[in-house]
């Protein structure tokens, strides 16, 4: 019986996490409906370099929320003790591999200014913009060199101009959107404004690069105390239920339950309030949203 509430239990944390997360669970196509612009949850686990499919990757979380709960029952003698640390170790996987997608998308927008900088050189020297990327791509920044290769190779194929295009659904961030286009207007008209355009670009993205790595760092306080507020609670309540005690035998009692209930419930309310105040909005992908349209 212990056990079939625990697996209950474990899978009531894993949906909670996922609805934390952003991953719903359904019992149909794991294709989530994504809006104009927004990546789906395989383009995401792609990005954030993860072998593992969306079932796979849910299935992960499920079952490492069910063998949390049934753990931290058998040895505090309650299963409701472990659902928040249930639903922390759920979540787990999803924080990891969504802050290597974001640290790998930031040093791709990061490298952006200094390819353009090698871009607008070589056309200052007289090299046609093809060629210009063709250099970015064998000497430019290392998070680009890969997508400016590419970009040369298919635009002896296509043209520039549809090369750029596929380049931009491939890195799909919003920099990368704003950059590729103007590499297009650039392509198309030509001339001596491409340099004053190129400069300008430079120049804006940068600003906007460091803005944004001031709100992330004055951020990063906040997201780290209202994680510490809502987990460490919960892992002293297990460290005195571990073992026997007046403590144990009152959270395995109907008056612990419902005291664990209602923190429960006070701590993912307060967890999810704090999180979407001090969430950053991303920049949408206006551009993406637009051609899906």
């Amino acid at each position: 019986m212990r056990l079939l509430a625990a697996t209950l239990l474990g899978v009531a944390a894993a949906l909670l996490a996922g609805a934390i997360i952003g991953v719903p669970l359904r019992m149909q196509r794991w294709r989530p409906r994504r809006r104009p612009g927004r990546e789906s949850w395989d383009e995401r686990l792609r990005r954030a370099g993860a072998r593992v499919s969306v079932v796979q990757f849910v299935a992960g979380s499920v079952a490492a929320g069910v063998a949390t709960v049934a753990l931290i029952g058998a040895v505090t003698g309650s299963v409701f003790v472990g659902i928040v640390p249930a639903i922390a170790v759920a979540a787990t996987p999803s924080a990891y591999f969504g802050r290597r997608r974001a640290r790998s998308l930031r040093m791709v927008q990061a490298a952006w200014p200094d390819a353009l900088r090698d871009v607008l050189a070589s056309v200052a020297a007289g090299r046609s913009l093809l060629q210009a990327v063709h250099e970015v791509g064998e000497h430019g920044p290392e998070p680009l060199r890969e997508a400016f290769a590419q970009i040369s190779a298919r635009a002896r194929m296509t043209g520039l101009a549809a090369a750029l295009e596929v380049a931009r659904e491939e890195l799909a961030d919003p920099v990368s959107d704003r950059v590729l286009e103007v590499l297009r207007l650039a392509d198309e008209t030509g001339g001596a404004i491409v340099r004053l355009v190129l400069a300008d670009l430079v120049t804006s993205i940068t600003k906007d690069l460091e803005v944004a790595d001031q709100v992330e760092t004055d951020g990063l306080e906040m997201r780290i105390n209202a994680r510490s507020v809502v987990a460490l609670p919960w892992f002293v309540l297990v460290a005195l239920t571990a073992g026997r005690g007046p403590f144990r035998d009152f959270y395995r009692s109907g008056a612990g339950v419902a005291t664990i209930a209602i923190g429960l419930v006070l701590s993912l309310g307060g967890f999810l309030l704090v999180t979407r105040l001090g969430r950053t909005p991303p920049e949408p992908r206006v551009l993406a949203a637009r051609a899906e349209s």
